[in-house]
């Protein structure tokens, strides 16, 4: 495949680049996962805004990238071969960029699975755990009606919470060193205090400690601060 030719997508978000990466995001718990990485280990890449709304994430021009209609996704012009790479699915795209660059997955076979395991973890469970916080705790969540929903997700989460806890108590990061692993955790773990008082409370996230401080580590990376804010919101 040749790009941009070849990427429906770029019709509606035209490359001003072709020669790096193409990143279509939004700044979500998911999105800022791979500008984070970016940051992280240099890449060249040009960042789109793709909104939330049907009109972006459920156009046709969006849907021939990925067929979910879920953010994020990728480009790479120079992937295996030499020939264009589309990705979705932000673990997938945090492991193609780690074994492209050599960085962030660790140095031996042996942290590559120990980093992959918790990866998945992530992928597996706090994503999809967090995110029902999110929705039954929210700004916009409506309580009386969802007693059963916010007890469930909330007792999910905190147990959650305390795998992490425990995996933190001799270290910095999950798997020793900062990794891939770190920018999938970290990016929703950030979200718990973003979603208010309320679900603080109901997961007592003021007794992990180990994770508190995990999450000032993460938050402290330069590469981190400027990720969680590429895309803009506005724009």
């Amino acid at each position: 495949m040749n790009f941009p030719a070849d990427f429906p997508i770029t019709e509606k978000w035209p490359a001003r680049d072709p020669g790096v990466l193409q990143l279509y995001s939004f700044p979500t718990p998911n999105g800022i996962k791979i500008p984070i990485m970016l940051e992280e280990i240099g890449l060249p890449y040009e960042a789109h805004r793709v909104t939330l709304a049907q009109s972006d994430v459920k156009s046709p021009a969006f849907l021939s990238l990925n067929p979910n209609g879920k953010i994020p996704a990728i480009i790479d012009p120079n992937g295996p071969d030499g020939k264009p790479l589309a990705l979705f699915e932000s673990g997938a795209i945090l492991l193609y960029l780690a074994e492209k660059t050599g960085k962030l997955l660790g140095q031996t076979t042996r942290d590559r699975h120990i980093i992959t395991q918790w990866l998945m973890f992530q992928m597996a469970g706090i994503g999809p755990m967090f995110g029902q916080m999110g929705h039954f705790f929210g700004k916009d969540a409506v309580k009386a009606e969802n007693s059963y929903a916010r007890t469930r997700f909330a007792d999910e989460t905190r147990r959650l919470l305390t795998v992490l806890e425990a995996q933190l108590e001799d270290r910095e990061w999950i798997a020793r060193d900062y990794s891939i692993a770190d920018i999938a955790i970290g990016s929703w773990v950030r979200q718990i205090e973003r979603y208010g008082e309320d679900a603080e409370l109901a997961v007592d996230w003021l007794d992990f400690e180990n994770v508190h401080d995990y999450l000032d580590r993460f938050l402290e990376r330069p590469a981190v601060q400027r990720g969680v804010n590429i895309p803009t919101r506005e724009g």
